[in-house]
């Protein structure tokens, strides 16, 4: 097995670094063109299938690697007061406020992602349609998402839960993905920036053409954002040779990161034996 390049990137960022079985895929990434402008001739039959594995396209800005930008720190609106407390409490794993050593997250204690976090860091994840229902697998900690697709509407008083609940509709070539029930126990992404049970998230896909799917992250949070969060549309290219790894979340491997890596980058001592 080959290392994903793009996998490598996501080894500097804590969340990431303590898994060694979460980068392994059958080949190497494809190469990343110029982004691509959508072509009616190209997308015809294609609107809407949009299954296969897909990765997040480089945007330049660090060349060859996947930038965490699906949720944009650029256009985020005020927080809130009950944000703010959140945000400021938080140690993140990434950004300005990173400090090498003392990161917290849920991750770093084996609790699993959710949206919009886990929907933005730099690992490949499936499409599978059903009739009445899309999947979404994850190769972060073999998370897998139901998108309910059948005309229900969503709950009205849901269960807080990691992953929420969704459902989807098509607007045109656009999926629109809709899920709300989530409970505050992940950041909305690795800066620290809340999410809270009052979230309604809506993602929007849109395939562009064959090897290249749009995707928009939308968080309406009114706990925790005085605004509507409206980050810019994330490109993310088909991958077809590559297979979903196996990546669970063990205990003592995050004990053996933690010893020997993330609290001697900061400086911080390490457990005696």
């Amino acid at each position: 097995m080959r290392h994903r390049l793009t996998s490598a990137f996501g080894v500097l960022v804590s969340l990431l670094a303590f898994s060694s079985i979460g980068i392994a895929q059958t080949s190497k990434p494809s190469e990343t063109k110029k982004t691509p402008a959508g072509n009616p001739s190209s997308t015809a039959g294609l609107s809407h299938d949009l299954s296969g594995v897909w990765m997040q396209y480089d945007d330049g800005t660090a060349p060859g690697f996947a930038r965490m930008n699906g949720v944009d720190d650029r256009t985020r609106p005020p927080l809130t007061p009950w944000g703010q407390e959140k945000f400021d409490s938080a140690k993140p794993l990434m950004g300005p406020r990173a400090i090498g050593g003392q990161e917290d997250s849920a991750a770093l204690h084996c609790d699993p992602s959710g949206p919009p976090q886990l929907l933005i860091l730099p690992n490949p994840w499936e499409i599978v349609q059903n009739p009445g229902r899309t999947f979404m697998f994850f190769e972060e900690y073999h998370i897998w998402r139901t998108v309910w697709t059948d005309g229900r509407p969503l709950p009205k008083d849901p269960d807080p839960s990691w992953l929420g609940y969704s459902v989807g509709h098509w607007e045109g070539d656009t999926f629109v993905v809709e899920t709300v029930g989530f409970n505050d126990k992940v950041w909305a992404d690795l800066s620290g920036n809340p999410r809270s049970e009052q979230m309604h998230l809506t993602e929007r896909y849109r395939r562009l053409n064959h090897d290249t799917l749009e995707q928009q992250i939308i968080i309406d949070d009114p706990k925790s954002y005085t605004k509507v969060w409206v980050s810019p549309p994330k490109l993310h290219k088909l991958e077809p040779t590559w297979e979903i790894a196996e990546w669970f979340c063990a205990s003592s491997e995050i004990q053996t990161y933690d010893k020997d890596v993330r609290k001697p980058s900061g400086g911080a001592a390490a457990p005696a034996k």
